[in-house]
């Protein structure tokens, strides 16, 4: 091998490595070591702070919010009735309000749950329900096909498989499931096909295959929530529901709640459908 063959090969593979990424760049400490309070300080303050401003041109339903600011495209969109949401769920047998809503309104609106009774079903008008529940993991090799567990996919296979390029608004409420839901959409690069999403965070516990101490994991939680910003996503709304227990990572920290909803809006966002 002579030595342009192999310079050509370690730029392809630089080349490579930076666009395939196998974990998230974790933040800095907040004060420089690991520290409780400070971690939470940090995260509480940044997911209870809007970062773009939707005052004017929103619709609320229930917790959450729709950003109908026509400077983002998802107002035009369901005016044109040409939109598209996927609803992430865990455990609910029919669609919410705002789904409902949003179906009503004319856009395609399909939502994912392994609890539902059949494999596919159309609810209302523009409403599908499948039982299919939403992974971050590819299947194990190891594992045969006929063991395996089929009505589990990431949602990159997802789209792929029912032909969707592009999806206006991502609904996000998996119990605990939605920190490494959102690692794998963020490894993916799922997110840049995502015009609005919409998170449910629920936080009383650390969430499906997070690890560390407490610091630990308020640290990793604001690093997908700083991942999310540099994919050009700007928190819109946070609600935080006063009804819910006051309790994080199974202790009260701040006195705030364990439950919160939030609105992102994707700010590259380009619809091509």
């Amino acid at each position: 091998m002579n030595t342009h063959t192999w310079r050509t090969e370690e730029q392809d593979l630089q080349r490579m490595t930076e666009v395939l990424r196998w974990r998230i760049d974790l933040e800095p400490w907040a004060n420089g070591t690991p520290a409780l309070q400070e971690e939470a300080q940090r995260f509480l303050s940044y997911i209870s702070t809007p970062q773009v401003s939707c005052d004017a041109h929103r619709e609320g339903y229930g917790p959450w919010t729709l950003c109908l600011d026509q400077r983002f495209s998802l107002a035009q969109r369901i005016r044109s009735k040409h939109c598209r949401v996927y609803s992430l769920r865990l455990g609910s047998s029919s669609a919410d309000v705002v789904e409902r809503a949003l179906a009503s309104s004319g856009c395609d609106v399909h939502c994912f749950d392994p609890s539902i009774s059949s494999a596919h079903l159309q609810q209302q008008q523009h409403l599908w329900l499948h039982r299919l529940s939403v992974d971050w993991r590819d299947p194990n090799p190891a594992v045969p096909p006929h063991r395996a567990h089929s009505n589990s996919r990431k949602l990159k296979n997802i789209l792929n498989h029912f032909g969707h390029r592009q999806v206006d608004v991502l609904k996000v409420d998996v119990a605990g499931a939605e920190w490494a839901l959102l690692e794998n959409l963020i490894l993916d690069q799922v997110l840049e096909v995502v015009g609005v999403l919409l998170l449910e965070l629920h936080l009383h516990w650390p969430g499906f295959e997070v690890g560390g101490d407490e610091p630990a994991v308020l640290r990793y939680w604001f690093s997908l929530m700083r991942e999310l910003e540099r994919a050009h996503f700007r928190l819109y709304h946070s609600f935080s529901d006063p009804s819910k227990p006051h309790i994080i990572l199974h202790r009260n920290l701040q006195n705030a709640s364990g439950s919160f909803s939030l609105g992102w809006v994707n700010t590259r966002f380009q619809p091509q459908e």
